[in-house]
């Protein structure tokens, strides 16, 4: 007998040596829908520092005097390389924890790891590849969504995250400045992501298609997504706009009566995923506002948002988007998170504030599954959007998905958990 034990035990030892690998986020589970595996280019990352120059100082205007500033924003780019056999394929994050307005909570660095060689040399031989810009809620961080931009990026996009300023982790500031900013910083990194595009000095000088363009926002960078597809603001919105400037008149003058501000759309964008956007229950948008929306718009969501709302926040935008093709992903019973990363071991720690964890995590979900489902999704809309890949639209197919266990793209036993809704007379 005790040979029978020894000799199955050999097996299962030489098994746990085979499967010993690190799980890097944004890696599928075993159970990922199809299209969540990464494409199948190598892919690179930098660091740029853009200057909005002349703008409106928020924090720092008053009733009487308008003051300018140059807002800085800093952004990730990833986008498809030409790595060398002997390249490391791995690329160090850095992040914080903390709450930058509570000296309770101080802030504390850490690092995660991702799939990506920094400053690698673009591979030149795609041509102008489509643009997809990335806006994170507030706070947040331009590496909050790598499970995603990356994957992006290695399917043959160039992916520009941003870092919004007095929005991040390190820099929290007065909401107003979020209110104001958040549309305009959009606008404004595509303008200087198309401009760079004609730098010759630019590293990827002739390989951006910034025509081509997707925009995809989380809670506040949905809020500014939701606007940009074609989403006027409502005049309650307004009035809620300057109350929260607390009598400053920049703001006021800035927002009310101003098309410009009111709807930004910008006819680059293709396809627009508004990932659990703020606002609805705040009166962002009324009826005739939200008939606006004129780009392809994706919304993913969770139905116990308690951030963003669900059945008068985030559906009530999808039901209300009636003049544009739509699509509704909901995690049943999921919170806000639906878009972050998974949390790392260093957000986990004893005693530090649940919130460091639950800025990356939902309670009754896996947050690697959530990844794994929104890059299947995500991948298969913007396919079809701006790369014209008609054999992804069974993905999205909500009459077809409707009847059919599992979904399409789906492993069997694993589409249990989600609704998906579109109004396909549109497609």
């Amino acid at each position: 007998m005790k040979k029978l034990i020894l000799v199955l035990l050999f097996p299962l030892l030489g098994f746990c040596q085979t499967v010993s690998n690190e799980f890097y986020i944004g890696d599928p589970l075993p159970d990922a829908p199809i299209l969540s595996k990464r494409g199948k280019h190598k892919i690179g990352v930098k660091t740029l520092k853009l200057v909005n120059e002349n703008q409106l100082d928020i924090l720092r205007s008053s009733k009487d005097e308008d003051v300018l500033y140059d807002r800085p924003l800093t952004v990730e780019v990833w986008y498809p390389a030409t790595l060398n056999p002997e390249d490391d394929e791995e690329v160090i994050y850095d992040q914080v924890m903390g709450n930058f307005s509570d000296p309770n909570r101080p802030l504390i660095p850490f690092q995660f790891k991702g799939r990506a060689k920094r400053d690698a040399r673009p591979d030149s031989s795609l041509g102008a590849s489509p643009l997809v810009i990335v806006s994170h809620g507030y706070t947040g961080s331009r590496f909050l969504f790598t499970y995603l931009t990356e994957n992006l990026a290695s399917k043959g996009y160039i992916v520009v995250s941003i870092g919004h300023t007095d929005s991040t982790f390190q820099d929290a500031n007065a909401f107003n400045s979020t209110l104001l900013n958040r549309s305009l910083d959009v606008l404004f990194v595509l303008d200087e992501i198309a401009n760079l595009n004609e730098d010759p000095s630019f590293f990827l000088k002739g390989l951006i298609d910034a025509n081509n363009a997707a925009l995809i926002g989380y809670s506040m960078g949905g809020y500014g997504a939701v606007n940009i597809a074609g989403g006027g603001y409502s005049e309650k919105a307004l009035q809620f706009f300057v109350a929260a400037s607390k009598g400053n008149s920049a703001l006021e003058k800035r927002v009310m009566g101003n098309k410009a501000f009111h709807d930004s759309f910008d006819n680059r964008f293709k396809a627009v995923v508004a990932m659990a956007p703020w606002g609805m229950e705040y009166n962002a948008w009324d009826a005739e506002g939200l008939k606006g929306i004129k780009i392809p718009t994706l919304f993913i969501a969770g139905s116990k948002d308690d951030i963003s709302g669900y059945e008068k926040g985030v559906k009530a935008i999808y039901d209300g988007a009636v003049n544009c093709e739509r699509y509704l992903l909901t995690y049943i019973n999921a919170r806000h998170n639906i878009a972050p990363n998974p949390p790392t071991p260093e957000v986990m720690q004893e005693g530090l504030h649940i919130d460091e964890y639950l800025r990356y995590a939902d309670s009754v979900w896996d947050q690697r599954r959530i990844n794994n489902i929104n890059q299947h999704f995500i991948t298969a809309f913007l396919g079809i959007k701006l790369k014209n890949k008609v054999d992804f639209l069974p993905y999205l197919d909500a009459n077809s998905l409707e009847k059919q266990d599992p979904w399409e793209g789906f492993l069997p036993r694993t589409s249990v958990g989600l609704e998906f809704k579109s109004n396909n007379a549109l497609k």
